[in-house]
């Protein structure tokens, strides 16, 4: 069973329907026993950094998905949850992360030319840049929705994949059990489902 932390905000449905279709078992919550025991954990996001971050260390789900990472589970942060696992984001200020992959997350403003839009929102292809089993189903030059104004950077040696949108955008990061996608693989059609699945079997 893969567990789809809760902390209270943002509609999940879509996320946990693309893993019914696939034939899935997942559940959506914020209970610490459940977690624990799913086999597998996706850690999403919506909203801002430092809102989400504090969430996640009040009610103590950010320090379980630490503990749980370092005994082995596999964990899947995407798009704000992605962003989350790393050290440190200065989204409107400097805020600690969940510090699980090496890298900080900043502005796409001031980084990309002035003619691209922010957020960078639509479709974009993956480049993949290292082989790994999250590839399982996916072939380079696949597309993927993304939808974002913040990026994770000093991060190279863990980046999977990334995307061109005026720089190098980290799209998939790796850090041992740990994986996170800055786009949206539940919106991103077959193709985003082929990860959703892929990441279902890592460690089976």
């Amino acid at each position: 069973m893969i567990a789809i932390i809760y902390d209270g905000c943002g509609n999940l449905f879509s996320l946990s329907s693309s893993l019914e279709s696939l034939g899935i078992e997942c559940k959506i919550t914020s209970d610490k026993t459940e977690i624990e025991n799913a086999d597998k954990i996706i850690l999403p996001g919506v909203g801002a950094f430092a809102d989400a971050a504090k969430k996640l260390k009040d009610s103590g789900l950010g320090k379980l998905v630490c503990d749980l990472a370092a005994q082995g589970k596999p964990i899947l942060g995407i798009c704000l949850g992605m962003q989350m696992l790393f050290e440190k984001s200065f989204e409107y200020g400097a805020h600690m992360g969940l510090g699980l992959i090496k890298g900080y997350v900043g502005p796409l403003e001031g980084q990309i030319s002035k003619d691209l839009k922010i957020p960078h929102m639509g479709w974009n292809k993956l480049n993949l840049a290292k082989a790994d089993p999250i590839f399982k189903y996916t072939q380079p030059g696949d597309y993927m929705y993304f939808v974002h104004s913040f990026y994770a950077r000093n991060c190279v040696e863990n980046t999977l994949a990334f995307a061109e949108y005026g720089v190098a955008v980290p799209a998939i990061v790796k850090n041992g059990n740990v994986y996170g996608m800055q786009f949206h693989p539940e919106k991103s059609g077959a193709k985003g489902l082929a990860l959703l699945k892929a990441f279902s079997e890592i460690g089976d």
